[in-house]
């Protein structure tokens, strides 16, 4: 595990994790929403969302998972700050949450990732993740 550790996020985060997840949005190429507040306020409050403290206490990942459907569930909005990248806390948080997950009673824990994307990709197999197939989005225009 990188140096620091996972926790649960609070309500007290919310503008933190919301500022993220425009970034986020932005990192993989979506338009972002004006506005991430409910939404991650969701995810926070229903103890869904957790974020890697560095070893100075101060967040510098999250990542999140959705609500168990049919026994399975899926890790997303994984996103480190480029100011915090290469030291791991992608790791750090994405297994905790994935721990916290399992822990939980999840029997599935699933994770999209951007073929294109091999430093993700080689994280997330370290994790002990397996790719299982590949998906393709097409957006038709008029």
């Amino acid at each position: 595990a990188p140096a620091g550790r996972g926790r649960v996020a609070t309500e007290a985060d919310v503008p933190l994790v919301a500022a993220w997840t425009t970034e986020f949005a932005e990192a993989i190429g979506d338009e972002p929403a004006e506005d991430y507040t409910g939404f991650v306020t969701e995810r926070i409050s229903e103890g869904r969302l957790w974020l890697w403290e560095g070893p100075d206490g101060r967040p510098v990942s999250m990542a999140a998972v959705s609500r168990t459907i049919e026994g399975q569930a899926r890790v997303h909005l994984v996103y480190t700050p480029p100011a915090e990248r290469g030291r791991g806390y992608a790791a750090g948080v994405t297994e905790a949450v994935s721990r916290a997950a399992l822990d939980g009673g999840v029997a599935q824990v699933l994770l999209f990732t951007d073929l294109s994307n091999p430093t993700s990709n080689a994280l997330y197999q370290r994790l002990g993740y397996r790719p299982v197939t590949d998906h393709l989005g097409v957006t038709f225009t008029g």
